[in-house]
């Protein structure tokens, strides 16, 4: 059992001891437990050790002795009893929005609803509108999100399987069969959304490739098995399809499978204008149909050794995996246009950062020693507000007391700086949770919605804007609020609030959290033409999650930007005069 695991037990263990209504300092004692552990630097073998348990803040004696076991064991006895006490479904109600422990609790008491089943059919029925602090309002939006659930079931986050993609590709790569190896599909686009993953395999050895697939410690079951094509379920729920092929044909199933359905389409069309046929294994003169006038010969056909003469013959550059939705990447790389996207190497720092100072779960230095640790130049910490009471945002004294501790802390840096921020909720008229005055003593801040998500369009759209007319406004924040497969964004017009941005310099922000992945990839192309900086944040609320600007950069690259458009780019001698820019410009 990982850390992660455990943390995940002491956490089941708190939602269960609300559901039974126990005494709250009880299930804030796991819940404090369950952060420490992820947050605990030490290894899973100390867990079994009392004394190493001891030093670890927040582990009193009791939940030292359950860790212990769970380290130990891999099970915990106090979990399967208390488990026991509930019918096993009833813990996937804490999945829908809007359900805490308090409306479980009398869901199940006084409607014996256990199950997303069963709620569905209680909201259905009109039963739940009529319990105490229900009403029609909430029962809609439960329907509402158990519906939504549905639709998007047998889809996954990109971030929801990314280190199950990663593992399988470096294994399949180390296998002494593996020619060439490469993740296709959505995936490989850099798709927000995930259904299935792709895998291609050059091989001389298709059966031992298969075989070492199947037998994976990562396949919960195996769907199809056939000679060039088999399918598994793995760990996390997605297909995974693996396609083995000669090394000749692997730069043809690679770009094919690849996709999109639309980029695929030109690329044969493409084909056929020079009298060739393309498919996923090969590139071939098209046949002659009897009968029909002979016609002018096809030009010969170059050798195709990979996906770069691929498209050279097509008379094209090179399209990155990630630009491939026949969204005008064809006629970019016919008139050689295609600019040259943003790599992960190009980030010098990045901001909206997040620490225990508000809900993060590690320390302001462990967050600036873990980005040093990436080779990141300077990190923006940005706690919450005050109004965002849920996320135990900071007032002014206590905003106040940290910035003082950045500075202080800036002290021991020679080539790095931490930039004291702070995530501003922006109030439902557009004013801020903090004056002027206040936001005039950080080095940034982050405009963002986290209430009142149901204005009309036009209400939203100028509640945004007027906080970003704010000199003191660095950047926005997650743009939509949208949580992806969970919540769709609010309604506003975003080619307004990019007219607004340009017009402004404000940054906006691709949120990196693979939950959020916003402003979505569609949006940058016009961004881009407005003249909008782009600010690559993750979001992080732990320091493992600053490794999440991998999925912002896919967002960036998939908008077509380049490091001159995303800011976080600068080094830090310059992203500290960019940081002054807007206030300068408004004053």
């Amino acid at each position: 059992m990982t850390k992660a695991q455990i943390a995940e037990t002491l956490e089941q263990i708190s939602t269960l001891l609300e559901l039974k209504n126990e005494n709250p300092f009880k299930i804030r004692a796991y819940v404090n437990a369950a952060r420490s552990i992820e947050a605990w630097g030490g290894n899973l073998s100390d867990l079994q050790d009392e004394e190493a348990l001891a030093k670890i803040p927040g582990i009193g004696k009791a939940i030292a002795a359950k860790v212990k076991e769970l380290a130990t064991t891999g099970s915990l006895k106090y979990l399967d009893e208390l488990r026991a006490e509930f019918p096993a479904a009833i813990l996937e109600l804490f999945s829908i929005p809007g359900l805490g422990a308090k409306k479980i609790k009398a869901l199940y008491e006084q409607l014996e609803v256990s199950s997303i089943e069963q709620l569905l059919k209680a909201c259905q029925s009109g039963r739940v509108a009529q319990l105490a602090g229900f009403g029609e309002t909430t029962q809609e939006k439960l329907y509402k999100a158990i519906t939504e659930r549905a639709r998007h079931s047998g889809s996954f986050q990109l971030g929801q399987i990314a280190i199950e993609a990663e593992v399988l590709r470096s294994d399949l790569s180390a296998h002494p069969d593996a020619l060439q190896v490469d993740l296709a599909g959505s995936y490989r686009r850099r798709k927000e959304i995930v259904r299935d993953l792709d895998f291609i395999v050059a091989t001389k050895e298709a059966e031992r490739m298969t075989k070492f697939l199947v037998e994976h410690a990562l396949v919960e079951s195996v769907i199809a098995q056939g000679p060039t094509k088999t399918s598994v379920r793995l760990r996390s729920g997605i297909q995974c399809d693996l396609r083995v092929v000669t090394p000749a044909e692997y730069p043809f199933a690679l770009n094919y499978f690849t996709g999109s359905k639309e980029h695929n389409i030109e690329m044969r069309n493409r084909a056929l204008k020079r009298g060739w046929t393309l498919n996923e294994y090969r590139l071939a003169p098209l046949p002659l149909e009897p009968k029909k006038k002979k016609p002018d010969p096809p030009a010969p056909i170059p050798l195709v050794r990979d996906e770069s003469e691929l498209y050279r013959a097509l008379g094209l550059d090179f399209v990155p995996p990630e630009l491939r939705e026949n969204f005008g990447e064809f006629e970019a790389a016919e008139s050689h246009t295609l600019p040259r996207l943003i790599e992960k190497e190009n980030l010098r720092g990045t901001f909206h950062c997040h620490t225990t100072a508000s809900d993060g779960h590690n320390t302001l230095d462990e967050m600036a020693e873990a980005a040093q640790e990436l080779g990141l130049e300077y990190l923006g910490i940005a706690d919450h507000s005050r109004s965002s009471i849920q996320a135990h945002g900071l007032d002014e004294s206590q905003l106040r007391a940290q910035v003082a501790a950045i500075r202080n802390l800036n002290k021991k840096f020679k080539n790095f700086r931490v930039f004291a921020g702070v995530e501003c909720d922006i109030l439902r008229d557009g004013s801020l949770d903090f004056s002027d005055e206040v936001l005039a003593g950080l080095d940034y801040a982050v405009a963002s919605i986290h209430s009142v998500f149901n204005l009309p369009e036009a209400e939203m759209t100028r509640r945004i804007i007027r906080a970003m007319e704010n000199p003191y406004i660095t950047m926005l924040g997650h743009p939509t609020g949208r949580l992806l497969l969970k919540r769709e964004g609010y309604h506003v017009d975003i080619p307004a609030v990019l007219e607004a941005a340009g017009a402004t310099g404000t940054w906006i922000e691709i949120n990196a959290a693979p939950k959020r992945l916003d402003l979505d990839w569609r949006w940058w192309p016009l961004a881009r033409e407005k003249g909008v900086k782009c600010v690559i944040s993750p979001d992080a609320h732990r320091v493992e999650r600053l490794q999440d600007l991998w999925f912002g950069i896919g967002v960036a690259r998939k908008g077509w930007l380049t490091k001159s458009d995303v800011v976080n780019c600068l080094p830090l001698g310059k992203i500290e005069q960019e940081l002054k820019a807007k206030r300068s410009k408004m004053e």
